[in-house]
């Protein structure tokens, strides 16, 4: 089988989640090659090969930390070229992230391949791997293959349930030439971002988020709650956001962060279709508001018409007590 190069999304090492997803997806379409760039390639390792990684390819430069995307564009691009002593690899699949998308845009321009980003599930096809989307505002779902060159695609979070299949994991070391752009923008500082202690927003399994019928900051307690209950990230719509009540980190919509936990859960949210766009693909969704003619109704698995602050907080209370 020809190989599938997964870009390793980590810390030090750490490997995140999105990144065993696309493992598990590869496997569909190939025998995944984790391209591991950075620190802690041998701490990864493990973590990798439990879920299929056949070998991994590492490069540790100080090139990867202090400047921005180009030198993993020069790195993925030499692991492709790698790959082609045996065949062309049958994708590079990396995550939808704001950082993986510029990268795949940039290593198909340079291989002169496709691009498919945000794919939602992959599957093998005749001529290539098949990539399913949610587009025009999750209102349609299309299935698409790259025809020229080697398919880059980048794949949104919680696509796939990571599935552990155990393989060699092979460490092997790439050899990576930086070109004159790797070095053109320079990182000059960075700010450890405040621990919330709930998961990444993007990456959340169930995501709680309020909007305009919260009423205020000093209301969101009652979303933080429930998400806490749950062990949910939480989001806000955009109009919670402009009002000042949620920071715009936490936005979920069309300007904000794109979503698509197993479970959704919108309170006080009307389902205007700029947030729609932001939560659409996800695969349980319910909603509090007590106006029953909202259009969030349309789209829901589960409405609740009444008051979020009398149905949140008894919600709340039931899970609490159901975990206890």
């Amino acid at each position: 089988m020809a190989e599938v190069l997964v870009y390793v999304d980590h810390v030090d090492g750490a490997v995140r989640k999105p990144t065993l997803e696309l493992l598990t997806l590869a496997r569909r379409i190939g025998e995944p090659v984790a391209v591991h760039l950075g620190p802690g390639a041998d701490t990864a390792a493990a973590t990798l090969a439990e879920y299929g990684a056949v070998k991994v390819l590492a490069a540790d430069a100080p090139e990867f930390a202090d400047y921005l995307v180009v030198p993993k564009v020069d790195a993925l691009q030499a692991a492709c070229e790698a790959a082609s002593a045996d065949g062309s690899p049958a994708a590079v699949l990396l995550p939808s992230s704001a950082e993986g998308k510029e990268i795949a845009a940039r290593l198909a321009l340079r291989l002169g391949s496709g691009i498919i980003t945000d794919a939602v599930d992959l599957e093998a096809g005749d001529e290539g791997p098949v990539a399913t989307q949610s587009v025009f505002a999750a209102a349609f779902t299309t299935k698409s293959r790259v025809s020229k060159g080697t398919p880059v695609i980048t794949v949104k979070p919680n696509s796939a349930a990571p599935e552990a299949a155990a393989a060699a994991g092979t460490v092997e070391q790439l050899p990576v030439s930086f070109g004159e752009l790797a070095t053109g923008t320079k990182v000059v500082s960075r700010k450890e971002r405040e621990s919330t202690g709930r998961p990444e927003l993007t990456e959340a399994a169930i995501v709680v988020s309020g909007g305009r019928g919260v009423g205020g900051a000093e209301n969101f307690n009652v979303v933080e709650a429930l998400a806490d209950s749950l062990g949910a990230a939480v989001g806000a719509s955009r109009a919670a956001v402009d009002a000042g009540w949620y920071p715009h980190s936490s936005q979920v919509g069309q300007t904000g962060k794109t979503v698509s936990p197993q479970l959704y859960v919108a309170a006080g949210i009307s389902g205007a279709i700029q947030h729609r766009a932001g939560m659409q693909t996800s695969k349980t969704i319910v909603a509090v508001n007590k106006d029953a003619e909202a259009p969030i109704f349309d789209l829901v698995d589960y409405g609740v018409v009444g008051d979020l602050f009398e149905v949140v907080p008894q919600l709340t209370e039931e899970v609490t007590a159901r975990k206890g």
